[in-house]
């Protein structure tokens, strides 16, 4: 995930008719217009970089009849002190879901590193190149890798990974959808809203124009932001961010049994509890109801984050996907 930074929030069950795409009042405006109408002009404001306006927009639907019942409308559980135990009988291993390790995009470098190897040998031999022109050319490699991790983080690097990861591996390709879905889903849930996404390093490049950019879903963080920079974050905002950096790991550990990509996300979610001067004790808390709030989330949910999956893969705008969860979801389910 390249996240950006996230929020979790807790509303009671809604008991909501089951809403048609019927008309609402939006606040400040004397014009009636449909959830579809609305959700255009979301995007719209995303476009323009206008965050709080977007936000306004949805908030001004959310729990109205024929508005957006799924918006901050999480089902949770209580929070408390769960153990690895409680963890295990909710189907839960923390050790597969915690620890990350990207085997796919690991051998597929693997497998370039022998292919440069042999395609070294294979020109040595082919040209008679000699032992100057064999350290020239070592050197010219390792100054490129070099120049890539110094100016770019490795950035170049990356992008050649992703691209041939989802150009030949579709287990790949269909993980970082499902990975990235999962963010965007639990983060709308929980009431935090996204504002864009990219399913590959090319497309983030595209998007972004900067290779230092990876795939990620981003979210309109500005009161994430404003608590920090004021020395304090509330329970209710960290709870969003844990769950939603948790969300991506947790969604391939549902359909995968372990989980690949992810480990940025934990360790900046490490990051922020060390920041707050958390205990081991109270870290590992606040953890472990994460996982298990969002994974117990994301089974309710499968159905919509399945339909989210192939919103995003098609390259759905974020109006069109937070449409897909809203209609995925019944009142009965939220």
């Amino acid at each position: 995930m390249g996240v950006a930074t996230a929020g979790c929030h807790y509303t009671g069950l809604l008991s909501l008719p089951r809403p048609r795409f019927g008309s609402f009042r939006v606040i400040g405006s004397s014009v009636s217009l449909r959830k579809e109408e609305v959700l255009e002009r979301v995007d719209r404001e995303l476009s323009k970089g206008d965050e709080r306006a977007a936000l306004s927009l949805v908030k001004d639907l959310q729990g109205k009849p024929g508005g957006l019942k799924c918006f901050g409308a999480a089902r949770q559980v209580p929070q408390r002190l769960y153990t690895l135990d409680e963890l295990k009988l909710n189907g839960i291993v923390a050790a597969s879901l915690l620890a990350p390790v990207d085997t796919t995009l690991g051998s597929i470098e693997r497998n370039l590193q022998l292919a440069a190897v042999v395609g070294g040998v294979t020109a040595w031999k082919a040209f008679e190149l000699g032992p100057q022109q064999l350290l020239y050319s070592s050197l010219g490699l390792l100054f490129l890798w070099t120049w890539d991790l110094v100016s770019f983080n490795g950035g170049v690097g990356s992008l050649v990974l992703d691209t041939i990861g989802h150009t030949f591996s579709q287990k790949y390709h269909n993980r970082v959808i499902q990975h990235e879905a999962g963010h965007f889903l639990i983060a709308y849930l929980m009431g935090v809203l996204p504002k864009g996404y990219t399913v590959s390093s090319l497309e983030a490049l595209k998007k972004e124009g900067s290779l230092n950019v990876q795939a990620g879903t981003a979210f309109v963080d500005f009161e994430f932001l404003e608590e920090v920079n004021g020395g304090k974050v509330s329970s209710t905002t960290l709870n969003r961010f844990s769950c939603i950096a948790l969300a991506g790991v947790a969604t391939e550990y549902l359909l995968y049994g372990y989980a690949e990509g992810g480990l940025a996300d934990i360790n900046q979610l490490d990051v922020l509890l060390k920041g707050l001067g958390f205990t081991q004790k109270k870290a590992d808390s606040q953890v472990r109801w994460s996982v298990l709030n969002t994974v117990l989330m994301l089974r309710r949910h499968e159905a919509a984050r399945s339909k989210l999956a192939e919103a995003m893969s098609a390259g759905k705008s974020v109006g069109s996907c937070i449409e897909t969860i809203e209609n995925s979801i019944d009142d009965s389910d939220i």
